[in-house]
């Protein structure tokens, strides 16, 4: 069986472009040395119907039965990433084949490589396949929904030997360039079959990859060659437009730069972006404003539940320009009659997420108006999600969703299977520990339904998940979709 496993996926490395025809025999002797076997025997195998996950499954079950690796996720993934590695081109033939292409068109370049980030199981389809997708009708347009499912969880194995694993600040995170090639640790994924293309940034050097989670489609991930911590402000600007000049069919956007309302990453200057449009993009603007000394650069509010200023013009440079203004206004900006505090006891709370894109000719940027201040009664955040909404999402609101696509936790999917049968067989669900936090939620929307059936309970569900969403994006508004809300936007448009 070793020997038929070996071939199918030495075969699949040939069929996908991975691996030259002419590197058959290197490339079936790197995977022997792996499995610490001498002698190899050619087999006959279906080389029509080579599935890379049962091929992979096969030969993680052999090592293990060969004691090579203990049987858990953790060790598994480390083990099938090394023989990945096997089949994947070293980095400089990546890059070159990259220049090669982008030569022919940007789009050329990207879509080779995220061909090849997908083939060289860094982005495992297998996996992605399994997280849940679905669009909401909202007032804003439709809302992405995804139940996130292709992180896998960790086993007791894993965490047990983790905790005695020696520490180690190397890479010093996961989006340092140093990730490129490297064997992993139970308590950082292994990065063997990853390959990283150069770019530069503002004058600096740069990487750019894709996420191998992939949120939506070809969600790609620009980096800052050195480990250093994210920040808005001009620069920030620049280096959005310095990537979008280069590829122009993606958008690229950051997180903000303060805890709550940043992302997970805040250590690490990097951007997101990606070949996808999301429903804030497709937001039209619901009121045109004109900034003095910018006459020339079409701006308005979005219709979105976001405070979102857009800015539009054919000259980048113009767009920066008004974006720092638009910055150093909104970090020094207090309206205690719309609940916005510039800083309190010397913690700053103004910030913004700022997204990039090109339209046609024209240049796009939306700013978001972002503020991280905490009270009494909301001590996650007055601009994140409130607690009536935990049930379905209290982590931060970052980029991602702030576009309009909802990255809800894994734990959803088998809480809302659970659910919808005590909905309809009309079980109390206060009794159930695990969905008990859905009690209040469920009661508040049952009555908008003539009748919940089996046929129909998950739609519903899905229908309410959505909603819901939409409402988690309101509270991180800091201006709200109302007549009083619009009135205080206005007023900060006004200072500018």
């Amino acid at each position: 069986m070793l020997n038929e496993n070996i071939k199918k996926l030495v075969e699949y490395g040939i069929q996908t472009g991975l691996v030259p025809e002419t590197e058959r025999i290197y490339t079936t002797n790197l995977l022997l040395e792996m499995f610490h076997e001498d002698g190899y025997e050619d087999v006959a195998v279906d080389s029509d119907r080579i599935e890379l996950e049962s091929v992979l499954k096969e030969l993680l079950d052999e090592a293990v039965k060969r004691g090579i690796i203990e049987d858990s996720i953790g060790y598994r993934d480390l083990f099938d990433t090394k023989l990945m590695n096997c089949l994947v081109p070293r980095p400089a033939q990546v890059q070159e084949t990259f220049a090669k292409k982008y030569e022919i068109s940007p789009k050329e370049a990207t879509d080779y490589y995220y061909q090849l980030s997908q083939d060289s199981d860094y982005i495992r389809r297998y996996r992605v396949k399994k997280d849940m997708k679905w669009k909401v009708a909202s007032p804003y347009g439709e809302i992405d929904i995804t139940i996130n499912l292709s992180k896998p969880e960790k086993d007791p194995k894993a965490i047990a030997a983790a905790k005695n694993a020696k520490a180690s600040s190397y890479p010093k995170c996961l989006l340092c360039m140093e990730n490129e090639g490297y064997a992993g640790r139970l308590n950082h994924p292994a990065r063997e079959n990853h390959r990283i293309i150069p770019v530069t940034i503002n004058d600096s050097r740069w990487g750019f990859q894709y996420s191998p989670y992939v949120y939506y489609n070809e969600h790609c991930i620009v980096f800052n060659g050195q480990h250093v911590p994210m920040k808005i402000d001009r620069s920030a600007f620049i280096k959005l437009f310095d990537f979008i000049k280069q590829f122009p069919h993606y958008f690229l956007g950051s997180n903000a730069d303060l805890p709550i309302v940043g992302g997970s990453i805040l250590s690490h200057d990097h951007f997101q972006g990606g070949n996808y449009t999301f429903a804030m993009a497709k937001a039209p603007i619901e009121q045109a404003v004109t900034i003095p000394g910018y006459e020339d650069v079409e701006a308005g509010i979005v219709k979105w539940p976001l405070s979102v200023l857009r800015i539009r013009n054919k000259d980048e440079k113009r767009l920066i320009e008004l974006a720092d203004h638009v910055l150093g206004a909104w970090r020094g900006y207090t309206d205690e009659a719309a609940f916005i505090f510039a800083e309190t006891e010397g913690e700053p709370h103004n910030t913004i997420t700022p997204i990039a894109r090109k339209v046609g000719d024209t240049y796009e940027l939306d700013l978001t108006l972002r503020n991280n201040i905490t009270t009494e009664e909301h001590p996650l955040g007055v601009y994140h999600p409130h607690a009536q909404y935990h049930n379905i999402k209290k982590e931060n609101i970052g980029l991602i969703e702030v576009m309009g696509l909802a990255v809800l936790p894994s734990r959803l999917k088998e809480e809302m299977e659970l659910l919808a049968d005590y909905l309809v067989e009309g079980k109390d669900i206060r009794e159930n520990e695990k969905i008990e936090k859905h009690a209040n939620w469920a009661e508040a929307f049952l009555s908008k339904y003539d009748s919940i059936t089996r046929e129909n309970v998950m739609e519903v569900l899905k229908e309410e998940i959505g909603i819901t969403f939409t409402h988690v994006l309101e509270d991180a508004g800091v201006y709200k979709c109302t007549e009083e809300g619009r009135k205080a936007f206005m007023r900060f448009i006004s200072t500018l």
